[in-house]
């Protein structure tokens, strides 16, 4: 009698979708320092100004927790952690709608400059002063971009988030990708629907900055961190929906009309309730798209698809509850619920739009579309 469980291909592990002890450690840190520096109303006063960054902020989450480097190899200058402690951080930051290039430098360039390092000693070299919060990278493509899609290759580029604040732009060109000091390069402000997440449109010399690599390797390393991106960026979108939740159940707690509590009203309890089972299922779609980046398995493509694809809407619509459960307050500038909401609405067409992840979620499953 054969033994099927030699003859069994090898399996991957399961999804680990709970947070581990270190990952509640790291929660707590980046929660405590953006309590202190960066709160809500700290945000509100800088979205209007010159630059919605908050001044400081950077160095002690980048580089005195290490939050930059998380993804990074220790023999490459980083933390030699996974995308399931950036996904803690990405959380923290989306709670707090913070203006911070963390997405942007933090996970797409670094991951674009890691898929080249072994090749490319600038590469690596560019790496080890963005894990230690020395520098901060963008590539050079709009916020729209989703894995795989065409890259713009000539001209100006629009809407690259955060190239105000860079220091390099990794800019991809028919012959490869090149790393170009932000000195060298024109970038223009546009006016963005989220201000905490500035967008620029960026126009570089041809030929300029450092050549990384060929147009061969360009097309993966650039595949790859945009991929990591709208991974991770799922949440981001958790950590915000969570918080739209809890402010949301804490205000109608304490609003009174009638002489009781609004949030003892029957339907305001349903909408809250099914609000809180969406985000049980944002939480396990966001969980594996992060392991299944930290374990590099074959299904990330898939599952990230699909945290983007659900992610996306349940944080627009925990926004939109937010600001319509709180009345009229929610309507108003004093407010962080319009904070929220346009970080959820730029949020759904960053790194590809949900139709997009559908999409690619039949192609990969093998669901022929409709006739």
């Amino acid at each position: 009698m054969t033994d099927v469980t030699e003859s069994a291909e090898p399996t991957e592990p399961p999804l680990d979708l709970l947070y581990s002890e270190t990952e509640e450690d790291l929660r707590a840190a980046v929660r405590a320092l953006l309590a202190d520096r960066a709160g809500h109303q700290v945000v509100l006063g800088l979205i209007e100004s010159d630059s919605p960054y908050v001044p400081g902020l950077w160095k002690p989450l980048a580089a005195d927790i290490g939050a930059a480097g998380l993804l990074v190899p220790e023999k490459l200058g980083g933390q030699g952690a996974s995308h399931r402690e950036a996904a803690v951080v990405l959380e923290e930051l989306g709670r707090a709608v913070t203006p911070l290039p963390y997405l942007s430098s933090s996970v797409v360039a670094t991951e674009t400059l890691l898929a080249l390092a072994g090749e490319s000693e600038a590469a690596a070299g560019l790496l080890a002063e963005l894990a230690g919060g020395r520098a901060v990278a963008v590539l050079a493509v709009p916020l729209s971009t989703a894995p795989g899609a065409e890259l713009p290759l000539t001209g100006p580029v629009a809407g690259v988030a955060d190239a105000a604040i860079a220091d390099v732009l990794l800019v991809p060109r028919a012959d490869g990708l090149y790393a170009v000091p932000a000195a060298e390069a024109t970038v223009e402000p546009q006016t963005p629907l989220d201000l905490t997440r500035p967008l620029a449109r960026v126009t570089t010399g041809e030929g300029s900055g450092t050549r990384l690599a060929g147009p061969e390797a360009t097309g993966p390393a650039v595949r790859r961190g945009l991929l990591a991106g709208a991974g991770l960026l799922a949440s981001e979108q958790l950590g915000l929906a969570e918080w739209c939740l809890e402010e949301t159940v804490r205000y109608t707690r304490e609003r009174h009309q009638f002489n009781r509590p609004v949030g003892s009203f029957q339907a305001l309890k349903h909408r809250m309730a099914q609000l809180w089972l969406d985000l049980v299922g944002a939480r396990a779609a966001a969980r594996a798209a992060a392991d299944s980046l930290a374990t590099g398995s074959a299904d990330a493509p898939l599952i990230v698809a699909v945290a983007q694809a659900y992610c996306s809407k349940v944080a627009v619509r925990a926004a939109e509850e937010c600001v319509q459960l709180h009345g009229g307050i929610g309507m108003t500038w004093e407010h962080p619920a319009h904070l929220a909401l346009k970080r959820a609405k730029s949020d759904q067409i960053a790194l590809g739009s949900a139709g997009r992840h559908q999409d690619v979620i039949a192609a990969l499953v093998g669901l022929e579309p409709p006739v």
